[in-house]
């Protein structure tokens, strides 16, 4: 099975030529194992999902990095926490010795290594395939196809169904990952919760709204929400002011990592359900924003995209912030231009003058100069 390349490999193995520890987590069945195999192919492998593996290691920590090797990769590492401790005394005194660790748990990887192995480690999210992965031939498949299948490896490289593997990705996740980042007693409200969640995609999420919808406690929609944040189900976008504090302050919106995931749980099991779905243009929103996403994620950079709405309504899609400046995008899933599209954005532009270094609508027509892209091929 060919191995496609990921753009994220670059940052790595320039992370590796000065950290002893590399870091890489992301959703489950994002390719973390095979990514790290074929960049360090001479190095030791262990995976902590092996149940015998991970009591023997817990048993004996030291011991086990004693005799692992020079150069290690440690799967799945979230599953032996004591073991970071002992990461940190060995790169500290051995500094021929190096690392390579994977978790798809974030809330438990991170804390660990927050603890353990702040500035020791750098750290890279490798989710599903961008779209610029793969082949022009891929690309070029009908935008409501690319939508629903997704773009995790299961789908895409062994050409598993995408109702098959996302009903057994969400059933996995639920029945272990969840049980094993924050003790959820009540499944069936999760899921519930997931379903809800799935429905307000690219609009902002409130959690009082939620709890009434779920019948819990908004507390406990907040906490599920971080769940499904931490375990890459989910990712927020925040919105843009220049007032800092209500930046933060202010509800973000809610996107799908995988829009193949997301179409399973809005129980869209064909394609031609998509094509006159009412959420349609939101899911297509959902692919252009995660598509960002994992351009800055692929460059080992975090993430530089809000969203800008105002009381009236008013609204830009996304807006990329670099140090003072920023680039503003009008997301459409129309196939047809029109002019109403550079509405927001030149009423953005007059406000905000040369903070403004592009102002671009993203849909899914041909590509008509200047600042007009067709989202397959948009600038980088």
């Amino acid at each position: 099975m060919a191995f496609i390349h990921r753009i994220i490999s670059d940052a790595i193995r320039e992370a590796a030529r000065f950290y002893q520890v590399i870091v890489i987590t992301g959703p489950r069945q994002t390719g973390k194992t095979t990514l790290c195999k074929e960049l360090f192919g001479d190095y030791s492998y262990y995976n902590f999902e092996d149940l015998g593996l991970r009591q023997a290691v817990a048993d004996d920590p030291k011991g086990f990095l004693e005799g692992c090797g020079k150069e290690v990769i440690l799967d799945e590492i979230q599953n032996i926490p004591d073991l970071f401790s002992y990461i940190q005394l060995t790169v500290d005194t051995d500094s021929e010795r190096k690392f390579i660790l994977t978790g798809s748990n974030n809330f438990s990887l991170m804390e660990n290594i927050t603890q353990s192995l702040a500035g020791r480690a750098a750290l890279y999210t490798l989710l599903p395939f961008s779209l610029s992965e793969l082949s022009e031939a891929y690309r070029d498949q009908p935008t409501d196809t690319l939508i629903h299948n997704g773009l995790f490896p299961g789908v895409i490289v062994k050409g598993t169904p995408p109702e098959l593997f996302y009903r057994n990705y969400y059933s996995t996740y639920v029945e272990r990952d969840v049980r094993q980042i924050k003790q959820i007693t009540d499944l069936p409200k999760f899921q519930t919760l997931m379903k809800l969640v799935a429905g307000r995609v690219g609009s902002e999420c409130n959690s009082s709204a939620l709890a009434n919808e779920t019948g819990v406690s908004s507390p406990t929609i907040k906490s599920w929400l971080g769940v499904m944040e931490t375990s890459y189900i989910i990712f927020t976008l925040p919105s843009y002011h220049t007032n800092i504090s209500k930046r933060l302050t202010k509800t973000p919106k809610v996107y799908f990592t995988d829009t193949g995931l997301l179409c399973y749980l809005l129980d869209i099991t064909t394609v031609g359900q998509l094509a006159t779905h009412p959420l349609r243009g939101a899911i297509f929103e959902n692919m252009v924003v995660v598509e960002m996403l994992k351009r800055r994620l692929n460059q080992g950079r975090g993430s530089n995209l809000h969203f800008y709405r105002e009381s009236s309504g008013r609204e830009v899609d996304i807006l990329q912030t670099e140090a003072d400046t920023m680039k503003a995008f009008e997301i459409k899933s129309s196939k047809t231009y029109n002019r109403d599209f550079q509405k927001n954005l030149t009423y953005l532009r007059d406000m905000l003058g040369d903070k403004i270094t592009e102002a671009a609508v993203i849909y899914d027509g041909d590509s008509i100069p200047p600042n007009i892209y067709n989202f397959r091929r948009y600038p980088k």
